[in-house]
């Protein structure tokens, strides 16, 4: 088990940890109905908090930030010699969650998507995982919530005895959303991204090979060339700019330079 704390990529606070480390302290906090904050940033996940000093603060209050992507594990690595042998990949992650919950009989809860979305993914994960109890799930409005339905939302996930949520809303809704709702859920959020359409199969996802040389953002691209193609051509070259400052020093990233939100944007 590796859990190395928190380490300065930019000026985001990520863990250097690995999947046993993660999966450990997601189930312990599960298991305890205790508050974690938990997202796997891959680097447009990273980026969004290098360049909103609103998200920065969210993400850095966030207690467990695993390297989705290699090339956020590279960065460990490169930076502070973290050693890390492999990223910590949402889809993955959530399956290795899914199959310890289920184990221990801790019911889950699936947030965000859409109805259908939802209903193809509960059914993937209980063929996969017999004894995994869903203990509910509430498709996404796909807009702000007022004040009453973010009520009503904290009623269905508590009232539903959930011991943990995944909520799938997309970067950066859904660390907006488990940043604002980690007091009143008091239980682990964890925001998989892309995991939900993966694991219901409406998206494929990356060979191996191409994960392991960092080049899962290639085979995105190319499947969703019009939605993707700022994020990933426009994004990569800054962050490798970005780490070469940080490296060499020409550049100086201060995780306590954030702006505390001034709002509640209550995404669901």
């Amino acid at each position: 088990m590796i859990d190395r704390g928190k380490r300065n990529v930019l000026g985001v606070r990520i863990d250097a940890v690995d999947y046993e480390a993660a999966v450990g302290r997601i189930v312990a906090a599960a298991r305890a109905r205790q508050p974690l904050t938990v997202s796997a940033l891959a680097v447009h996940g990273l980026m969004t908090g290098v360049l909103d000093a609103a998200q920065r603060y969210r993400l850095n209050r966030f207690d467990l930030l695993t390297p989705d992507g290699q090339p956020v594990r590279w960065a460990l690595n490169w930076l502070h010699r973290t050693a890390l042998p492999d990223r910590v990949y949402g889809p993955e992650l959530m399956l290795r969650l899914c199959q310890a919950t289920a184990d221990e009989g801790l019911p889950i809860f699936l947030f965000g998507g859409t109805a259908d979305l939802l209903a193809a993914l509960s059914d993937g994960l209980t063929r996969r995982f017999p004894a995994l109890r869903i203990a509910g799930m509430r498709p996404s409005l796909f807009r702000r919530l007022t004040a009453a339905e973010r009520d009503e939302v904290v009623a269905a996930i508590r009232s539903s005895g959930a011991a943990l949520a995944f909520i799938g809303l997309g970067c950066p809704r859904q660390e907006v959303w488990a940043y604002e709702f980690r007091e009143a859920l008091s239980m682990p959020l964890i925001a998989v991204g892309a995991a939900f359409a993966f694991h219901a199969g409406r998206l494929s996802q990356a060979p191996p090979a191409l994960q392991a040389r960092g080049l899962e953002w290639l085979y995105r691209l190319m499947h969703e060339p019009r939605r993707l193609w700022r994020r990933y051509l426009l994004l990569n070259p800054l962050y490798l700019t970005l780490l070469l400052m940080q490296f060499t020093g020409v550049g100086r990233f201060d995780p306590d330079r954030a702006a505390r939100p001034t709002e509640d944007l209550l995404y669901g």
